[in-house]
């Protein structure tokens, strides 16, 4: 199946999709803790209430969507300090679209957005070394491995290292 994929702005009539994706522990998995689980829809509504609230210029925030079904979520997050005009990329899709290469389409368009629309120099994304999966995502859209951060992160009680990734503006 071909996807037509796209970003948009989140809206509250999204939050059972996002619940939908949310709801699975393999995808969670990859992700920071401090989710809940099960996903709610009510848990999706006050994430999306969170996200049209916040600073526009600091949080980059939009549901993908493949078909016109909202099937995961994309995020930069502008970092502070001397590490202003950096941000953090995260990203997540349902378990059926993995390996279709969405979310490497949604990254890509997600750089473009914010460098075109920001005064970003550098985004970066931290996955888990053991998610060759989203690596490989990274790396297909333009992001170089900058190394390893070992012994980086504690997720479900086992010791993990991450990987660094950064995309500069000017290789965009």
């Amino acid at each position: 199946m071909i996807y037509k994929i796209k970003l948009k702005k989140w809206e509250l009539s999204d939050a059972r999709d996002l619940a939908e994706a949310l709801s699975n522990k393999k995808v969670q998995n990859n992700l920071r803790d401090g989710l809940p689980y099960p996903y709610t829809e009510r848990d999706g509504e006050e994430y999306i209430s969170a996200v049209l609230s916040a600073n526009e210029n600091e949080t980059f925030a939009f549901a993908i969507v493949a078909n016109e079904k909202v099937i995961g979520s994309i995020g930069v997050f502008r970092q502070q300090n001397i590490h202003r005009q950096t941000a953090e990329l995260g990203y997540y899709i349902a378990e059926e679209y993995w390996g279709k290469g969405i979310t490497t389409e949604a990254v890509k368009q997600i750089c473009k957005y914010v460098f075109q629309r920001s005064d970003i120099l550098r985004i970066y994304a931290e996955p888990f070394a053991h998610n060759l999966a989203s690596c490989r995502v990274l790396e297909k859209a333009g992001f170089q491995c900058e190394g390893t951060l070992r012994s980086n992160a504690v997720k479900n009680g086992q010791v993990m290292d991450m990987r660094m990734y950064s995309f500069l503006k000017t290789e965009l």
